[in-house]
């Protein structure tokens, strides 16, 4: 499954390209589709952040992304790092008191804040102090409207951007009305790009709505729900070492990224993953692998006694299959997730012991039983336990593997 976005460069004056606005798009078709926009904007998110990375669609340029005034009181943006962003208030917005107390919010953390389609009413000046750019359809506004808008604006440090300039003249007009950035067909139509996409079950998804509802949440059963599904728990990793959030230290389990979290931020991840309703199929062979794996190579693990948290093993085995889910070389996706220098080594340079787990699962793949012997001995496991952990995680993953295709 691919993810497609649409993107249009916005630039400065010199013509330097200073910012993309991303378009949702669900096919290569370039139209909006037939959706809702709240809906759209949480397939945004859902991509960018919990997937492959904003950086894939903005070359590390920011981005622009529509917000209605609905998403920005539920705190949405917030979900996408301030450095990466620019919120764009949808000109449906209603300038109520609630939504100015977000908006201001969203500034002192630091966003910045444009206003769409703005045609000037005297109501939006309370918002002016927290507003960065103002953007205006050139081809919709005269000239008295845009010197009202400027007159408006003259005592705050707020930029002018033009859009929909199409010819040379209007990017000229627009530059000697004070105009600071411009975006329309003049410089690019909207360009396609699409990124590999992973879909949740909507199964893992209703059970973790539920299990997050409740007053006290049971962690251990939110795990268990995070480990029967890899695309969840690859977005659960991708959003919590996003920077969006500060740590001490790598993340190396489930149950650390769900604690770095905590449980108002796992249900706002929630609530947008819900939103977006990812739905399709899954390669359910590989699901199933990398489940088998994960559970065995955390059995070997709690057999060794090596390791202070034997969680670590699991989510090894789990990714150690996710370059070929997503179609992208292991060491790319390890960048995008700063998970433990042992993780990191164990699937990129196989090498420590989480490497020796995983070597002595595909062993047992292959029917390599010497290689497989030479390994048990080395971890100086019991060699009739190890069958039987393998087969375990046969039959489990099997169960469960089910459970997320459905």
């Amino acid at each position: 499954m691919f993810f497609y976005a649409a993107r249009q460069p916005i630039f400065k004056q010199n013509r330097e390209l200073f910012a993309y606005e991303l378009l949702f798009r669900d096919s290569i078709v370039n139209a909006f589709p037939d959706i809702d926009g709240d809906q759209a904007t949480s397939k945004l998110i859902e991509a960018s952040q919990f997937n492959l990375g904003l950086e894939d669609f903005t070359d590390q340029h920011p981005a622009f992304i529509n917000f209605s005034d609905d998403l920005i009181i539920k705190g949405y943006p917030k979900f996408i790092p301030k450095e990466q962003l620019v919120v764009e208030l949808l000109e449906t917005a209603r300038p109520t008191k609630r939504l100015l107390q977000s908006v201001q919010q969203l500034k002192e953390a630091g966003y910045r804040i444009a206003l769409d389609d703005y045609e000037h009413n005297p109501v939006w000046l309370h918002f002016f102090p927290y507003v960065d750019i103002i953007k205006v359809d050139f081809r919709a506004s005269t000239d008295q409207q845009i010197m009202a808008i400027k007159q408006a604006a003259k005592d705050y440090p707020i930029e002018l951007l033009a859009e929909k300039v199409e010819t040379y003249e209007e990017f000229n007009r627009a530059i000697e009305l004070g105009f600071s950035y411009f975006q329309g067909f003049f410089f690019s139509e909207p360009e396609m790009m699409q990124s590999k996409a992973l879909a949740p079950s909507q199964m893992s998804l209703a059970e973790l709505l539920y299990e997050s509802s409740k007053p006290e949440m049971d962690l251990d059963s939110l795990i268990v729900i995070f480990q029967r599904d890899v695309t969840l728990s690859f977005k659960l990793l991708r959003y919590a070492n996003s920077a969006a959030f500060k740590r001490r230290s790598d993340i190396e389990t489930i149950r650390q990224a769900i604690v770095v979290l905590g449980q108002a931020e796992l249900k706002k991840f929630l609530a947008v993953l819900f939103t977006a309703q990812v739905n399709t199929s899954k390669p359910i062979e590989l699901i199933r692998l990398s489940m088998g794996r994960a559970n065995f190579c955390e059995a070997i693990a709690r057999a060794d006694n090596q390791l202070r948290d034997p969680s670590t093993a699991f989510l090894t085995g789990m990714l150690s299959v996710i370059d070929a889910i997503l179609d992208e070389r292991i060491d790319s996706v390890m960048n995008k997730l700063p998970l433990s220098e042992d993780i990191k080594k164990a699937l990129t340079d196989r090498t420590g012991i989480l490497a020796d787990y995983l070597s002595l699962v595909e062993h047992y793949e292959k029917a390599q039983w010497d290689q497989a012997n030479a390994i048990i001995a080395k971890l100086n496991l019991e060699p009739n336990e190890v069958p039987d952990f393998y087969h375990t995680s046969i039959q489990w993953a099997s169960e469960h593997a089910a459970e997320v295709a459905n």
